[in-house]
């Protein structure tokens, strides 16, 4: 509870920005005061830990404390001086000491079992928790004084929800919907104290957690997978409850009242970026959800273009990140609200500099990744086109930085594609191929920067640059002098990653091949399914490399007779001719594109076939 909010008492010295409840009354403070009759402290009622065994509740025991804090007060009886009396502490304060009492003497003791009957007796105490609460505000809405214990048991009983609720998710979130209290919880993000919306916050954060799990109870893992399916369940009806109370939207304006220079404000904003990861995991078709039913993303640009950076501006890149992936209309969206030009300012500042430490590398990968994804849409090629997005990873590429390879990896998007023209006439124009094939040889670095996925980037735009550049064009002539210049040395490059990709590859197809043999001695058929998986596998292999690399060449051999002796040569070294260059491409061809329900092709795959087709018919006829 943050008291100081309620009594606008001036702000605490930084080295004490954690909010606390008040200090403990001095021993002469207490001699003042002298209680008419002795009550029984929270200590000596509560001593020792109990093992709940609730079976039966009956709904008229108001006075049962279901968290075992020694908190529940008996409103009736109120009495105007009642603090004052019982040694002058308040409840809060005896439940502190008394935390600290039996924590010294019941370290053995078995820790508290909760029954479901026992929960229910806490989500009924809690509504009345929150009902008391309501009622002081309305009733002394002007004198913080009057309601403060109040608070300070919503407080209380809301950290006893998540110590209670995960123990037992498969058996406790379905009663936690069944008695109503995720409206409760939903409701109490508009409370009036900030500090109450955020203790719902962390009681939402943690009930979400991906790894809350069943309950042990015999230590037999037999039924772990059933447990972890009831779970599962549990979370479903849990997260189908806090969707049917608008939970995002209810967030998001949560966000907007809430100041990240105080430190439980910042915390609050993390544990809400959590919710969403957490719900976004456990079902990633609320992505869509989230973006269309609030201002989430507006919310997230807005939040990862701050120029200071810490932990939030990372966590809002990451959810930034997951929202892009598999959806076209949230990026869609994001091309909408400028979000191309906003991704690039941010990662502008990685040109010249590195981030500075892993966490900040994160944010930059994050970044990057959401760029590549909003990137996969033709609309927002152009709009990265006109946002410079190309000269500005161009320059990324020059200053051998660690946005270097990132870099690589976003062109290799935008220039993909049909629509990615516009985009390969800028990189050759904005002398992108120079730095491109710096890269490529491994020149100006040391070779083990550049690692397998840069170089699987790197063929990427070249395939793109070969399919996109226009025949007899200046930008087409450039890129084939560039494979000429040096002695062919390029196409040496080629054809020494050809090799290494066949070499993979052929150790994923031995693989593939024992798994097969594996089935047929097992008297069973290897069917449609089983090929499209082992396909899978090889691409992932090799296979793909060593498609985009015989793209390439067989483009080169076509256009240019230097090339096609050198690498003619190349081959023959390995005892192989360009007829193993038609059998990759004729296989990439037998799987492009899928068929429409007419039975014919994409217009795209199409197009790629019929590329294929010519490259095959001209190194046939050059063998």
């Amino acid at each position: 509870m943050n008291i100081d909010k309620l009594f606008k008492v001036p702000a605490l010295p930084s080295s004490s920005n954690k909010r606390k409840f008040g200090d403990l009354p001095s021993a002469e403070e207490l001699k003042r005061f002298k209680p008419a009759e002795e009550e029984p402290t929270a200590s000596n009622l509560a001593k020792g830990k109990q093992r709940a065994t609730v079976e039966d509740y009956d709904e008229d025991e108001e006075n049962q404390d279901p968290y075992g804090t020694g908190l529940i007060e008996d409103f009736g009886d109120e009495d105007d001086e009642g603090r004052m009396f019982g040694g002058g502490l308040n409840e809060d304060q005896r439940t502190i000491l008394d935390m600290f009492d039996r924590a010294g003497d019941d370290e053995d003791d078995e820790p508290t079992v909760v029954t479901l009957p026992t929960l229910r007796k806490q989500l009924v105490q809690f509504e009345r928790t929150v009902k008391k609460n309501q009622e002081m505000r309305v009733k002394f809405p002007d004198e913080p004084e009057k309601f403060i214990d109040s608070e300070s048991n919503l407080d209380t009983a809301l950290h006893a929800l998540t110590a209670t609720l995960p123990q037992n998710p498969k058996l406790f979130y379905p009663e936690l919907v069944k008695q109503g209290t995720v409206k409760v919880l939903s409701e109490l993000l508009s409370h009036e104290n900030a500090d109450i919306a955020l203790d719902v916050v962390q009681v939402l954060q943690e009930l979400t957690e991906e790894d809350v799990e069943a309950p042990d109870d015999d230590g037999d893992d037999d039924d772990g997978e059933e447990d972890d399916a009831q779970v599962t369940s549990g979370m479903r009806v849990l997260i189908d409850a806090l969707l049917e109370v608008d939970i995002f939207q209810l967030l998001i304006e949560n966000l907007g009242r809430l100041n990240e220079k105080e430190d439980t404000d910042r915390q609050g904003v993390f544990q809400t970026l959590g919710i969403f990861e957490n719900l976004l995991s456990f079902n990633p078709t609320l992505a869509e959800t989230l973006v269309n039913s609030t201002t989430a993303l507006k919310w997230l640009l807005s939040r990862i273009t701050v120029e200071e950076y810490d932990s939030n501006k990372q966590y809002a890149s990451e959810v930034l990140a997951i929202l892009l992936q598999q959806s076209r209309s949230n990026r869609l969206k994001l091309g909408e609200l400028e979000g191309i030009d906003a991704l690039l300012r941010v990662l502008a500042r990685y040109r010249k500099s590195d981030p500075s430490d892993p966490e900040e590398e994160e944010f930059m990968e994050n970044s990057f990744d959401a760029l590549c994804s909003a990137l996969a849409e033709p609309e927002l090629k152009q709009l990265f086109l006109e946002a410079e997005g190309v000269e500005l990873m161009v320059i990324c590429m020059k200053e051998k930085k660690l946005a270097r390879a990132r870099s690589i990896k976003v062109l290799d998007h935008a220039l993909s594609g049909s629509e990615g023209s516009d985009n390969c006439e800028r990189f050759v124009e904005n002398l992108g191929l120079k730095t491109l094939f710096a890269a490529f040889m491994g020149k100006g670095s040391k070779k083990s920067h550049v690692s397998a996925e840069d170089n699987e980037h790197i063929l990427g735009i070249l395939v793109s640059l070969f399919t996109n550049l226009a025949s007899e064009s200046q930008s087409r002539m450039r890129l084939l002098a560039k494979f000429i210049e040096g002695d062919y040395e390029k196409v040496d490059r080629l054809l020494e990653l050809r090799e290494e990709a066949e070499g993979r590859l052929t150790v994923v197809e031995r693989e593939i091949e024992k798994e097969k043999q594996s089935t047929y001695n097992a008297g069973q058929e290897v069917d449609v399914e089983d090929e499209v998986m082992f396909y899978l596998r090889r691409l992932e292999g090799g296979l793909f490399t060593l498609q985009n690399i015989d793209y390439i060449l067989a483009w080169l051999i076509m256009e240019d007779d230097g090339a096609k002796d050198q690498a003619k040569l190349l081959l023959s070294r390995k005892d192989q001719t360009f007829q193993e260059i038609v059998d990759v491409l004729q296989e990439q061809s037998d799987n492009v594109g899928d068929l429409t329900p007419d039975g014919k092709l994409d217009p795209k795959a199409e197009s790629q076939k019929i590329i294929l087709d010519a490259l095959m018919n001209y190194l046939k006829g050059s063998m």
